[in-house]
């Protein structure tokens, strides 16, 4: 198991048992106060939006440009943090990732 520690829109943190091989969207998409993920991981709609520990920036790809595009249109976009978590796959190299659930947009 990989570990992901999530801190929810509550600001609750939450240790999560993740599953590599599957994205970080649907290892925490059920956590209460998480990710709303209303496209399923198709990278067209922003709702997984997080907010990446700056420990983790460097061990993630980049984000492609689809994925910047979406991104950066949110209010509560963070130019270094801000990631789609239906983007990022779940490595054992990812073992403790440290994110926070972007607030929800109204």
């Amino acid at each position: 198991m990989t570990k992901l520690a999530v801190t929810d829109r509550e600001g609750r943190q939450v240790e999560v048992d993740g599953q590599s091989g599957m994205s970080v969207m649907e290892n925490i998409r059920d956590l209460d106060d998480s990710v709303d993920a209303i496209c399923g991981g198709l990278c067209s709609c922003a709702t997984c939006h997080v907010h990446i520990d700056p420990d983790w920036l460097a061990k993630l790809p980049p984000r492609h440009e689809e994925e910047d595009l979406l991104v950066s249109e949110s209010m509560y976009f963070d130019p270094e943090r801000s990631r789609l978590s239906c983007q990022i796959m779940l490595t054992d190299d990812l073992d403790g990732l440290t994110l926070t659930v972007a607030p929800e947009e109204f």
